[in-house]
C-alpha cells in the first residue's frame, strides 16, 4: 500500500504548503508591523530635487525633502502654510530706485519683489555619512576615492552616520544648483527670469565648470548669487524681478528644499557615481521619512527619519470632513507609520489581486478591473460594487488639475509654422482624433475632454458653451459635438493635402509621434491612435523611445509630433499657460514649452495676466484676459488638447486619513494603519481552500487502490 502513503504524504504537503502565512508576499518579520504597502508603475528617473520633475517621483522626494512651505492637507482652496518655515513669507515690492512700495502698488512700478523667509531653529537631517565627522570635526569621508570604496555599494555599506541642524545655507545652496550647468534643471530659464543674478550665474559656472576636470565638484559657494542672500542662521531673502504672485508656490516645491554643501560634496567624489552613489539614487533631507532602499525595478522602501522635527495632524478641514473621519487624529504627533514599502507591479492584474487579497492598502483602479469596483447609479454618480462595500473599501474621486495632450513642434517644417495653412492641419487633426472614444475605451469615463491647457478647479475653467473649443466643436442641443470628419478632410485638403497626399507632389503626409515606451496597455493605444490618423489618410509613424532619449529629443527640437501630460506644480493658470509661452522656448532657452510656440498676442496676454491676482477687484480683468488668449490657443492649435483624467482610488477601511489631494504630495505623513484589523482581514481573505485538494485526492485513491489490490493479487497468484 506504499502508493496510497505516497498520496496521503503528498496530501499533507500541499495543506501545508496553502496556508494563508505561505500566500503572503512580505517576509515574515514584516507581519503585524506598522508598515503601509503600496506599488508604483513606472520607475523614478531623478530623486535629485533640481533635476526631479515628474508624478512618478514626487510619490518619494515629496515625503524626504522639505521645502519651506506646503499645502494644508485638508483644506479647500489649497492654502499654503510653514513646512520648516516660521511663516508664509510676504512679498515686500520696490521700485527702481530702491524705495519700498504699498502692497497695493501698480505692477508697472515694481522693480523687485523681496521674500525674507526664517526657518526654524533646531530641525535635523536624517542620518546619512555625508554628516559623519571624525573628533576634530572634520569629514569622516572627505577624501573618497575608487579604490576606498572598495566593498561599498549602497548608502548603508557606510559605517558612520551624522546629522546636523538645517540652517538657511542648505536653501541658498539649492537655489545656486539650479543654475548648475551639470543639473539640467527643468526650471532654470523659468527662474533665470525671475530671481536676480541666477541667470548670470548659470553663464559664471557654465565657464567655471569647463575649467574643471570631467566630473570634478563644483563649489557653489565660492560663487555669489546676487539675488539671494543670508541674513542670519536662520534667515535667508530672496530677490524676485518684477512682481511675481505665484513665487509662494514654488517655495512649496522639491525644487527649492535644502541641499547641504558637505552632502553635494560626499556624492561628488571620484567612483561614487558609477555605484549610483548619487543624490539621484539616494536623496538626504529632513522630512518625515528616508529612502533606505532603492531598487526602482523591484523595491524602494521609505522608513521614518528618527530625527524627524516633529508635526501634528491637522484640527481643521472642510465641510465633511469631520463626518468623513477626517479629523479623528487631531493635533497627533505626525507621521503615523513607521515604514512604506513600495512594490514595483508592472501589470495591472496581479497588481489588483493583491489590493483584494490585502496586499496593498490602496490601490488605483485599471480599465480591467472597472466593472469589478464600481459602476453608474441611476443619476450617473459613482457607486462602488456590492462586492467592494463588503469588503469594507472606499472610493475617492476627484477631477486631477492636470491636462495631457499631443504637441505639435512649431519648428518643424510640416506641422509647425503660423501660416494658414499649417494653422488649418493642425486644426484637422485635432478634429479627428477623437478624445470621447479615448476617454471611453482605455478610461473607462475617467476623464474629461479638454478644449484648453485649463484643467477643472483652476481659475480660467468654464464650464458649458464658453468653455467650449469652437475650432473643435459644434454646440448642439446644450452640449458640445465633435464636429464632422468630413469638416477636418476639408481643412486638410485646404492646408495642401487632399486625401492625405500632397496637392502637387502626391506624396504621403507621413508623421512621426515621439514618446516613451512601456507601461501598460501602451500598443493598443498607439494603434488606436494610428487608425485616428488614418480617418485622414494621414500615415503616422510611432518612434518609441526610452525616457532619457525622448527628453533629449523634445530639448533638441528634434520632433514632430510627440506626447506629454501636465501636473499642476500650484493652482493658478499661469502654471498651465506658460507651457506656451514664447519666453519658455524649448530649444531657444530650455523652458517648458516643449512645442516652441511662439505668437506675439498670446504673449502680450500672458505676461499681462501672469501678475494678475485671480480674487480681489481684478479678478474679472484677468478672466477676461485668460478667455482671449485661449482663444488664440484653440485658432492656433499648437497643442492637441486631450483630457483631464479623473481620478479613481481604492483604500480598505484600514487605512485612515485618506483625501484626494491633487497639488500637494507630502501625504504619506498623515496616512494611519489599523494593523490589527489588517491582519485579521488578510488571514480571512487568503485561508486556503482545501476541498479541490481533497477532491483530487480523494480521486487518486479511487483510481490507485483498486489498481495496487489487482497488481498484489497478481504478484501472490504468480509466486504461488
Amino acid at each position: 500500500m506504499s502508493l496510497i502513503r505516497l498520496a496521503l504524504l503528498s496530501l499533507l504537503l500541499l495543506v501545508s504548503a496553502c496556508s494563508s502565512e505561505q500566500n503572503d508576499p512580505y517576509p515574515k518579520s514584516e507581519r503585524g508591523q506598522n508598515i503601509l504597502y503600496s506599488a508604483f508603475t513606472d520607475r523614478p528617473k531623478h530623486l535629485d530635487p533640481v533635476q526631479s520633475y515628474s508624478e512618478d517621483e514626487i510619490t518619494f522626494t515629496a515625503q524626504i525633502y522639505e521645502p519651506p512651505l506646503q499645502y494644508d492637507y485638508l483644506k479647500r482652496p489649497y492654502t499654503l502654510i510653514p513646512a520648516t518655515s516660521e511663516a508664509v513669507p510676504v512679498a515686500r515690492y520696490y521700485d527702481a530706485q530702491g524705495r519700498e512700495l504699498p502692497a497695493d502698488a501698480p505692477t508697472a512700478d515694481i522693480a523687485t519683489s523681496v521674500y525674507e523667509i526664517r526657518i526654524r531653529p533646531g530641525i535635523r537631517y536624517q542620518p546619512h555619512p555625508a554628516f559623519a565627522t571624525d573628533a576634530t570635526g572634520q569629514p569622516l569621508y572627505g577624501d573618497l576615492d575608487a579604490e576606498k570604496l572598495r566593498g561599498i555599494e549602497q548608502i548603508a555599506d557606510f559605517a558612520e552616520t551624522g546629522s546636523r541642524e538645517l540652517v538657511a545655507d542648505d536653501y541658498i545652496y539649492q537655489i545656486k544648483r539650479l543654475a548648475h550647468p551639470r543639473l539640467h534643471s527643468p526650471i532654470f530659464s523659468m527662474m533665470g527670469e525671475r530671481i536676480v543674478g541666477l541667470r548670470e550665474l548659470g553663464t559664471t559656472l557654465h565657464e567655471a565648470a569647463r575649467e574643471l576636470p570631467a566630473g570634478a565638484w563644483l563649489d557653489l559657494d565660492r560663487f555669489p548669487l546676487a539675488g539671494v542672500s543670508r541674513v542670519d542662521r536662520y534667515t535667508y531673502r530672496i530677490e524676485l524681478r518684477g512682481k511675481y504672485p505665484q513665487f509662494p508656490y514654488w517655495l512649496a516645491m522639491p525644487f527649492f528644499a535644502p541641499v547641504p554643501r558637505e552632502v553635494d560634496r560626499f556624492y561628488s567624489m571620484p567612483g561614487m557615481a558609477e555605484k549610483n552613489l548619487t543624490l539621484d539614487w539616494y536623496p538626504v533631507g529632513t522630512g518625515p521619512f528616508m529612502l533606505t532602499r532603492n531598487d526602482p525595478n523591484s523595491r524602494m522602501v521609505l522608513e521614518r527619519n528618527p530625527n524627524f522635527h516633529g508635526e501634528t495632524y491637522p484640527c481643521v478641514g472642510e465641510p465633511g470632513d469631520e463626518a468623513a473621519g477626517l479629523l479623528a487624529d487631531c493635533g497627533k504627533p505626525l507621521p503615523f507609520i513607521d515604514k512604506a514599502v513600495f512594490a514595483r507591479e508592472k501589470e495591472a492584474i496581479p497588481y489588483w489581486n493583491k489590493f483584494l487579497q490585502g496586499y496593498y492598502d490602496a490601490s488605483g483602479i485599471s480599465s480591467d478591473s472597472f466593472d469589478q469596483a464600481v459602476r453608474l447609479g441611476g443619476s450617473g454618480d459613482v457607486q462602488l460594487t456590492d462586492e467592494m462595500r463588503q469588503k469594507g473599501i472606499r472610493l475617492l474621486t476627484s477631477v486631477k488639475p492636470s491636462v495631457f495632450y499631443m504637441g505639435f513642434n512649431m519648428l518643424d517644417p510640416v506641422v509647425g509654422g503660423m501660416t494658414p495653412a499649417a494653422i488649418k492641419l493642425r486644426q484637422a487633426l485635432s478634429i479627428a482624433i477623437d478624445q470621447e472614444e479615448f476617454i471611453s475605451i482605455f478610461m473607462n469615463g475617467r476623464g474629461i475632454a479638454a478644449t484648453s491647457p485649463l484643467p477643472p478647479g483652476i481659475f480660467g475653467y468654464l464650464e458649458g458653451q464658453a468653455g467650449s473649443n469652437p475650432v473643435v466643436y459644434d454646440w448642439v442641443d446644450g452640449r458640445a459635438r465633435r464636429k464632422p470628419i468630413e469638416v477636418a478632410r476639408k481643412l486638410l485638403a485646404e492646408a495642401g493635402w487632399p486625401n492625405g497626399r500632397h496637392a502637387v507632389s502626391g506624396e504621403p503626409l507621413v508623421l512621426s509621434l515621439d514618446t516613451t515606451s512601456g507601461g501598460m496597455g501602451d500598443k493598443s493605444r498607439l494603434d488606436w491612435l494610428t487608425r485616428q490618423f488614418a480617418k485622414l489618410d494621414v500615415q503616422l509613424v510611432v518612434r518609441s523611445t526610452d525616457f532619457n532619449r525622448f527628453q533629449e529629443k523634445i530639448r533638441k527640437g528634434a520632433v514632430q509630433l510627440y506626447y506629454l501630460g501636465w501636473n499642476a506644480d500650484y493652482p493658478d493658470p499661469e502654471n498651465f499657460l506658460f507651457l506656451l509661452a514664447g519666453s519658455e522656448g524649448k530649444v531657444a532657452v530650455a523652458g517648458e514649452n516643449a512645442s516652441n510656440y511662439v505668437n506675439p498676442e498670446f504673449d502680450r496676454l500672458f505676461e499681462k495676466m501672469k501678475n494678475m491676482e485671480s480674487d480681489g477687484p481684478r479678478g474679472a480683468e484677468r478672466l477676461a484676459i485668460i478667455r482671449q488668449a485661449i482663444a488664440i490657443l484653440q485658432h492656433d492649435a499648437p497643442w492637441i488638447f486631450g483630457f483631464h483624467p479623473k481620478s479613481y482610488t481604492l483604500g480598505h477601511d484600514w487605512l485612515h486619513n485618506r483625501k484626494s489631494t491633487d497639488v500637494g504630495n507630502n501625504t504619506l505623513k498623515y496616512q494611519r494603519i489599523d494593523v490589527g484589523r489588517r491582519e485579521r482581514l488578510r488571514r480571512e481573505w487568503n485561508e486556503p481552500v482545501l476541498w479541490p485538494l481533497l477532491a483530487v485526492v480523494v480521486l487518486l485513491v479511487a483510481v490507485i487502490l483498486p489498481a495496487a489490490i489487482g497488481y498484489r493479487r497478481r504478484e501472490r497468484g504468480t509466486a504461488r
